[in-house]
């Protein structure tokens, strides 16, 4: 699921989400709060951004496996076609080596 780029939406994700937890961490050592008022913001935080992490963990292998069984779908799909265009051409060409066959016995 990426643009042109190559970018998929997972790593923007993460990106975003890592990027807004550096943000909480630095605002957070910038504020002037008591030790232990900014240490359980930041155990809030991180318990927040791994929930976060996991369920995008959760969502891109579901992703992943959608895709993995697209493609198997497809390969299956056109793996028959090719079987099947493959067949008739041995067939047409066993017909005309029997009619050319024919021209020259008569």
């Amino acid at each position: 699921m990426g643009d042109e780029r190559g970018v998929s939406t997972g790593a923007v994700l993460l990106a975003f989400l890592s990027g807004a937890a550096l943000g909480a961490i630095a605002a957070l050592w910038l504020a002037p709060q008591v030790g232990e008022e900014a240490r359980e913001q930041l155990r809030g935080y991180a318990r927040r951004t791994e929930k976060g992490l996991r369920e995008l963990a959760e969502t891109a292998g579901e992703t992943f496996e959608k895709a993995v069984g697209r493609g198997r779908g497809l390969i299956a799909e056109k793996k028959s076609v090719l079987t099947e265009a493959f067949e008739a051409g041995r067939e047409a060409m066993r017909r005309e080596r029997e009619r050319l066959s024919g021209e020259k016995k008569g």
